[in-house]
């Protein structure tokens, strides 16, 4: 009691709607990438995306920088394996590893990174069985070659990628992973199945490349192919030339393809879905001239492209 008064009951709290009491919750996605504070490469520029649409996302930086390294000039820390480990271990305690859905992994800078997640992958699935694991092989890209440690693509040929359920290499990590030349469509259909046949046996087994450009394709085009247990599907948009290539890319289509197919569970959707949300991406990227992925300009295309390109059957 104060000044005499006495104190008063608790309000009623108001009766939620019926359709307010049993929400849906959200898929989760753990993330396991390189971080930048500025601009968007890696879990930078996976997160917000998978965000957009829908889902919860579960971060672990492996390292985390002021920008990409593209600059030349950079600032900040490479965290040790050891720490991947530890947030695991953190959001195991919270009892929280059977809630996750997928697993997206992508740059992985040292031997004990790659031992670090395909551990986590394995400790989700035992916590679900159904979670997913998609693998983006960040090694290289045409004109720059290999830019990892040149001990990392043989590791992660043999430890991540028969865990994986998806992988997206690009042209060039396609050939460094299989041994093929890619240079026309069939030698991309036969790498690809060749890669598929290495996935996690029991799961959807999705292979699919990214950057492909390849003679027969018509001019001033790039592509992506999927490459799936029911088939394959080619999608085609313009090319824009961006002079430097803009850094993030990989990594954005990696994490729209992997969340479009969790929404749906259709390869050949998620690939068109994914595509137009890059193209358009890309254009507002070109359109403002600026060197870092316009990626909030361009969010609400993540979700509804506005210009849909068609992922085609072939083969």
């Amino acid at each position: 009691m104060l000044g005499g008064m006495k104190d008063a009951p608790p309000a009623a709290q108001p009766a939620l709607s019926p359709a307010l009491t049993a929400p849906a919750l959200p898929q989760n996605i753990l993330s396991i990438q390189s971080w930048v504070s500025y601009g968007h490469v890696g879990n930078a520029a996976a997160v917000f995306p998978l965000q957009r649409l829908g889902f919860e996302v579960w971060a672990i930086h492996t390292v985390q920088f002021s920008n990409h390294t593209g600059y030349g000039a950079w600032t900040g820390a490479v965290f040790p394996p050891e720490q991947v480990a530890d947030l695991i271990d953190g959001i195991e305690a919270r009892g929280a590893l059977g809630d996750c859905h997928a697993v997206l992994s992508g740059y992985m800078g040292s031997e004990g990174t790659v031992a670090a997640v395909v551990d986590a992958v394995r400790r989700v699935r035992v916590a679900n069985p159904g979670a997913l694991y998609a693998c983006d092989p960040v090694m290289g890209d045409v004109g720059r070659g290999v830019f990892v440690r040149p001990e990392l693509p043989d590791l992660i040929a043999a430890q991540a990628i028969p865990e994986a359920d998806v992988v997206t290499p690009n042209q060039f990590e396609l050939e460094l992973l299989t041994g093929h030349t890619v240079d026309t469509l069939e030698h991309a259909l036969e790498a690809a199945r060749a890669l598929r046949e290495r996935l996690r046996a029991g799961g959807p087994r999705i292979v699919v490349v990214t950057s492909l450009v390849r003679s027969g394709a018509p001019e001033g085009s790039i592509e992506t192919l999927v490459v799936t247990d029911g088939g394959a599907w080619l999608c085609r948009t313009p090319l824009l030339t961006l002079d430097p290539p803009r850094n993030g890319t990989g990594d954005a289509i990696a994490a729209l393809f992997l969340g479009h197919y969790l929404r749906g569970g259709d390869a050949a959707q998620a690939l068109s879905l994914a595509m137009s949300a890059l193209y358009a991406l890309l254009q507002r990227t070109h359109v403002a001239g600026t060197r870092e992925i316009q990626l909030v300009a361009a969010q609400d295309e993540f979700l509804k492209p506005a210009r849909l390109f068609e992922a085609q059957q072939i083969g």
